[in-house]
């Protein structure tokens, strides 16, 4: 390759809190930012943004179809050479069980719908976010 050549990977990583949970040579990641998604090839723009709960799409290489992996929240670090995703807690997408999840909402919106407390009510609010966000993830469709 020669200097004048940009390599069409760059490196990728993403990681927790508890561990790191990738690292590898990725063609495109799509990640939910906050405001919208917005997709990172090799030479992209320096920039540094907010995740909002979604899915994080990994493509290693052109054509192939892509690792999902779910988030729930956290910043993405980009550069032109690298993209690194600190993420608030991280599951991947075929650890995503619909039905699990539909009764997680269901339960959470009964006691959003029964708490006095607003701290309580924060909690759920945003348990209940987290929850709809999976859902939305597994369905491909806004969850209600």
């Amino acid at each position: 390759m020669s200097e004048t050549q940009i390599t069409d990977t760059f490196d990728f990583e993403l990681v927790s809190p508890e561990r790191k949970l990738m690292s590898e040579k990725a063609w495109q990641v799509t990640v939910p930012g906050e405001e919208g998604n917005f997709g990172v090839r090799a030479g992209h723009s320096s920039l540094v943004s907010s995740i909002r709960p979604g899915l994080v799409e990994i493509v290693s290489n052109q054509g192939d179809a892509p690792t999902k992996i779910f988030i729930a929240g956290g910043f993405a670090d980009v550069t032109a050479s690298n993209c690194t995703i600190l993420a608030e807690e991280a599951l991947k997408f075929e650890e995503l069980d619909r039905v699990e999840i539909e009764k997680e909402v269901s339960g959470l919106e009964n006691k959003l719908s029964e708490t006095k407390d607003d701290i309580e009510t924060a909690r759920y609010t945003k348990q209940l976010d987290l929850a709809k966000a999976k859902l939305t993830a597994v369905t491909g469709a806004l969850a209600a």
